[in-house]
């Protein structure tokens, strides 16, 4: 018997990153938790996590860019947990080059994946979820869903797509005045083992562009949009307020500036190893069977916090909050005069 507050729920990409501290996170909360990935050494680690957690694991080799391994992966956890409650899409692969450095195969490949994967996990969702008139999905994204930035066409593309398509999603759900609830959460750089396992060409090894951020912090933001999913988006640390902010307003001028630092902050200064294990069509542990975890080669350089999300979190407080500070200062001013 699951306890009342005890939910069902579907996280894709689970075996490593974000979609593993999500699940861990979730697993905390006594829930059921659905992992859906390619590697079976990460799923096996994430399982073992969510489990020592205080959680129910179920781990499910699945390809996201296949609709009916999804679906059959939808069932199979209905079957045996029961109804999903929340479906929480995160899988994705990518490559880092320049667009023309990219193979046609290798970017339909990795659209696949990290679109189409973002589509399957929603439809198999709403299958159920529609019918029953309760639910939620939480799409992962990215301040790149409404920034493009230099060696990461393949992910800005899928991100930007996303971002249409759960608005379009949204935009039919309340339409049809179903309780069914679609969120999305902006990530900012997050210190993930893709930046060791995405196929790159690059000359030095990838980075996330600082101010880097733990995957706990990712994890957390999913969790709370979980919870409060009437929002159509979260916003997740200050860079991504900033970079956003600085796109609707002056995209022209922050182009230029990322043509110049773009691809400086996108690598350390160590050289790429062209040899190093690459997700795109195959897992990246499926050689040796190394469980890459949640975390990236990043940990002394990430933190833990992000004030921004906690603003997000409280942003009726803090609209009251200057509210009274205006109403303050106009007394005084009154006094004054």
């Amino acid at each position: 018997m699951r306890s009342q507050r005890s939910r069902v729920v579907v996280v894709t990409g689970a075996s490593g990153g974000i979609g593993r501290a999500a699940a861990v996170a979730f697993g905390r909360r006594g829930d059921r938790v659905a992992l859906l990935a390619r590697g079976e050494a990460g799923l096996k680690g994430a399982a073992e996590d969510v489990e020592a957690a205080g959680g129910e694991a179920l781990a499910l080799a699945v390809d996201v860019a296949d609709y009916e391994q999804v679906e059959r992966a939808a069932e199979r956890v209905e079957r045996e947990f029961g109804p999903i409650d929340v479906w929480v899409n995160v899988a994705f692969s990518s490559v880092f080059a320049p667009f023309t450095e990219i193979r046609p195969e290798e970017f339909t490949r990795a659209t696949e994946v990290s679109y189409l994967g973002y589509v399957w996990g929603t439809r198999a969702a709403l299958d159920r979820m529609t019918a029953r008139d309760r639910g939620t999905i939480v799409q992962v994204g990215s301040a790149l869903a409404y920034r493009g930035i230099p060696l990461q066409s393949v992910y800005c593309g899928a991100k930007h797509a996303i971002q249409g398509f759960h608005e379009s999603v949204r935009c039919e759900l309340l339409h049809d005045k179903s309780k069914v609830n679609v969120t999305m959460v902006q990530m900012p750089a997050v210190n993930t083992p893709q930046f060791s396992w995405v196929l790159s060409r690059l000359s030095k090894h990838p980075q996330p562009v600082p101010p880097i951020y733990q995957p706990e912090v990712a994890a957390n933001a999913v969790l709370y949009a979980a919870d409060h999913p009437r929002r159509r988006e979260y916003w997740v640390g200050a860079p991504t307020a900033a970079t956003l902010i600085a796109n609707k307003f002056a995209a022209g001028l922050l182009d230029r500036y990322l043509a110049r630092t773009g691809y400086r902050s996108q690598q350390i200064d160590m050289p790429g190893d062209p040899h190093r294990a690459a997700n795109l069509w195959s897992p990246a542990d499926h050689r040796g069977g190394h469980d890459y975890g949640a975390h990236g080669a990043f940990d002394d350089r990430s933190t833990s916090r992000s004030y921004q999300l906690w603003a997000s979190r409280h942003r009726g407080l803090l609209g009251l909050a200057a509210a009274a500070a205006a109403a303050a200062g106009l007394v005084i001013a009154s006094r004054k005069n």
